[in-house]
């Protein structure tokens, strides 16, 4: 497949013209290669360790999350260098998405995760700059069965804040850093709020706010959309595809 019909096609299918991001996120084609696309890489980071697993695994197109600029328009020295320079040596493009994967209704980290969890999705929810980012839905559950099922499917520890009803049956899902969106859940009735990390003061946030706050791990709850997306390129497009795990412990 040629990486330009790959490309205008995630452009479309993901609306990365359309959704709002950082600046620094630059979503859509960040390198491109040769022109060709046979295999597929799909990562959470666009790391060092991702991007010499894709080389050594025979990947010609590495599509993460986040992408390889999130500290600004630097020098190309260090270990931007070493990633840049082994992208282009090894002719491998790479093609980042951050919010118009998060937001996805197919593919999305919050979409994904939160039917992989047995929430009856059926609502948007989460603000992001006029953009709902992540999706809210039913769940009937004790509290503490949530927190041991995510626990299995995430395999990493959950931090659990128990500071709402002890049967949960509306819950909201915003995958990553969204502690900001607490007060939101709460605000639409939600039960529960499942995102991947917070600060400390979110502990009084859920505890004092009467809601149940879970957090999965930043890394273990955006490992959805990627895998989702290389899925439903292999089904549209018959492209192979392979997902390369480093998880960061956070």
């Amino acid at each position: 497949m040629r990486i330009d019909e790959l490309v205008a096609y995630l452009d479309g299918y993901l609306r990365v013209r359309e959704l709002p991001d950082s600046a620094n996120a630059l979503n859509g084609l960040q390198v491109e290669n040769g022109g060709t696309v046979t295999k597929l890489g799909v990562a959470v980071d666009a790391s060092e360790r991702t991007i010499n697993d894709a080389v050594e695994r025979g990947c010609d197109c590495l599509i993460v999350h986040h992408g390889l600029f999130w500290d600004g328009n630097l020098p190309v020295t260090g270990r931007r260098y070493r990633r840049l320079s082994k992208l282009l040596e090894a002719g491998v493009a790479l093609y980042s998405a951050h919010i118009p994967l998060d937001a996805h209704p197919e593919v999305g980290n919050n979409a994904v995760l939160a039917r992989a969890l047995g929430i009856e999705v059926d609502g948007e929810f989460g603000d992001y700059r006029g953009v709902k980012i992540g999706v809210m839905g039913a769940l009937s559950l004790r509290r503490e069965a949530l927190a041991a099922r995510m626990h299995d499917l995430l395999g990493s520890p959950v931090r659990f804040l128990a500071g709402g009803p002890e049967r949960l049956q509306r819950v909201a899902v915003v995958t990553g850093s969204a502690s900001d969106l607490i007060h939101e859940a709460r605000d639409q009735g939600m039960d529960a709020f499942v995102s991947g990390e917070g600060p400390h003061h979110s502990y009084f946030d859920a505890m004092e706010g009467g809601i149940n706050v879970y957090y999965g791990g930043h890394y273990a709850t955006e490992v959805w959309g990627v895998r989702a997306l290389g899925e439903h390129l292999r089904v549209r497009f018959g492209l192979s595809w392979e997902f390369l795990d480093h998880p960061t412990g956070f």
